[in-house]
């Protein structure tokens, strides 16, 4: 995304805007909190207060920039809106977050919708565990692995 991605959202360019737009879009971690966010402006020398933070991230899910979840623990993350549809994985031990896209399970939700006479508009499967290596080495797996 660029500036003229903030323009056709209907934003303004500011400097807080660009800097924070930046910074989702080179995080390795694709589900950054809001203090993340903050933390690693603050890392680079940005001087953008949390509040504004905030408040960017809010403007940016209004204008279809970002998704907002709430996963386990109710802390808010915010994720670049790609377009695409996908679902997460959540490990309860170390609290990676893995996306994935199951066309199974995409067909067996509409199939279930259809028998039941629903119509989907959205939705979100997030499935939450353990990953199989962590007991063992102490090392979580989502960590380590694409």
């Amino acid at each position: 995304m660029e500036s003229k991605d903030l323009r056709k959202a209907g934003l303004k360019v500011t400097l807080p805007r660009v800097k924070i737009l930046e910074m989702l879009e080179r995080s390795e971690n694709r589900h950054l909190s809001a203090e993340d966010v903050y933390k690693a402006l603050l890392d680079s020398g940005e001087d953008i207060g949390l509040a504004t933070v905030y408040r960017v991230l809010t403007q940016f899910e209004a204008a279809g920039l970002v998704q907002r979840h709430h996963f386990e623990g109710n802390q808010a993350v915010f994720e670049l809106d790609e377009g695409s549809h996908h679902d997460h994985l959540i490990c309860v031990t170390c609290g990676a977050i893995r996306e994935f896209y199951d066309e199974t399970i995409e067909n067996r939700q509409n199939e279930v919708a259809k028998r039941l006479g629903f119509g989907i508009s959205d939705h979100s499967l997030i499935l939450y565990g353990k990953c199989n290596t962590y007991e063992k080495t102490g090392t979580c797996e989502f960590l380590t692995e694409e």
